[in-house]
């Protein structure tokens, strides 16, 4: 069987929330060698992940959590160099105070060439900020949301309220942290079909939720 390998660019930065790349990240993660060798993931596309930061410098997400060592810079970037999937974490690192100029230069490189973007949380927002949300549906974390929405007031930007995740062509952005696992696994039922994902399901013993099954825009007073 040959094999499909998609290049995954995790993009990381100071105060990013750890479960809103780690949840996506162990999703795709079935997705790699070991898995697809050992013969209980069957699947012709692998993914292979390259963690950037500002710096190549262990760093700690959420303030407290595990020192993290990224693969690389953001201004590492070679010329030509194109990655298939952008996935793009939130926390509160994605406010536009402290955003660096690395990381939506990066984006702005990235994001027109890749087959698909994936946002969690207030990751949304950085892209946003890179201007690359424009015309597009989106959602983020709805305890930020009004905040987000009035920032990008001035951009065409349909922000969607009641929505655990949403899917605008190649983009899909989920709502707050844990709601990246639910967009991770539709997208894993998008990418490989609903055989793999129920395998991968089974094995994380995810019990997750549909697009529309958000209770937290009525909790945060958006529906």
């Amino acid at each position: 069987m040959s094999v499909t390998t998609l290049k995954v660019a995790v993009c990381l930065f100071t105060d990013v929330t750890n479960l809103d790349f780690v949840g996506p990240v162990e999703l795709l993660s079935f997705l790699s060698p070991e898995p697809i060798k050992h013969g209980y993931i069957k699947s012709d596309l692998m993914l292979e992940p390259t963690y950037f930061h500002y710096d190549s410098k262990p760093f700690r997400g959420s303030h407290v959590g595990p020192l993290v060592t990224p693969d690389r810079a953001y201004d590492d970037l070679k010329d030509g160099e194109q990655f298939d999937i952008i996935l793009i974490p939130g926390g509160v690192g994605a406010f536009p105070d402290v955003v660096q100029p690395s990381i939506i230069k990066f984006l702005q490189r990235q994001v027109p060439g890749a087959k698909y973007v994936l946002t969690v949380c207030t990751g949304s927002w950085i892209l946003a900020q890179a201007g690359l949300l424009d015309g597009k549906r989106a959602t983020s974390n709805k305890a930020f949301f009004k905040m987000i929405q009035q920032a990008t007031d001035s951009q065409n930007i349909e922000w969607v309220a009641k929505a655990r995740w949403v899917v605008d062509g190649n983009v899909w952005t989920s709502s707050g942290v844990t709601a990246g696992i639910d967009m991770t696994h539709a997208f894993l039922n998008h990418l490989v079909g609903e055989e793999v994902t129920k395998t991968i399901r089974g094995i994380v013993e995810a019990s997750v939720r549909k697009a529309d099954d958000d209770e937290f825009a009525d909790f945060h007073g958006l529906s």
